[in-house]
């Protein structure tokens, strides 16, 4: 077993809703695709600065948040962001990392897609369709 990682687009929400009332045109709406460390134990989804950069999120608000190492931190919450993998998507906020951290697709936009993790493949995969748990291929 080792990492799972996923690639995911990732897309500046409120400038989709300024393309959807024409405010803004498609290829100014902010988005990118980012490797993303599928991290169980990660509440919510957290990105760097780097993707920060890019997608030029609004501030909402700090959130005090226990890191992996035990540390206690103040981190800025972004968003809203839009969060797509395969045929899924979810809108959430994002903390922001301090530096060049990798991003974490956390629990909560996992199951708000309806995505598990299969360690033994380090796969993400959609969990339910139908009703049914997906086979894996």
């Amino acid at each position: 077993m080792g990492y799972t990682y996923a690639d995911i687009k990732l897309v500046n929400a409120d400038d989709l809703g300024l393309a959807k009332r024409s405010m803004l045109s498609e290829n100014e709406v902010k988005q990118m695709t980012v490797r993303a460390l599928v991290d169980t134990g990660c509440i919510t989804f957290c990105i760097n600065d780097a993707i920060q950069e890019v997608l030029q999120l609004s501030k909402k608000g700090t959130r005090k948040s226990v890191l992996a190492d035990g540390r206690i931190v103040e981190l800025d919450v972004l968003g809203p962001i839009e969060i797509y993998y395969l045929d899924r998507y979810c809108t959430t906020n994002a903390l922001l990392m301090p530096g060049n951290e990798e991003p974490l697709l956390g629990a909560i936009p996992m199951e708000e897609m309806d995505l598990v993790v299969y360690p033994a493949r380090n796969e993400l995969r959609v969990a339910h369709e139908d009703g049914a748990l997906m086979k894996v291929k």
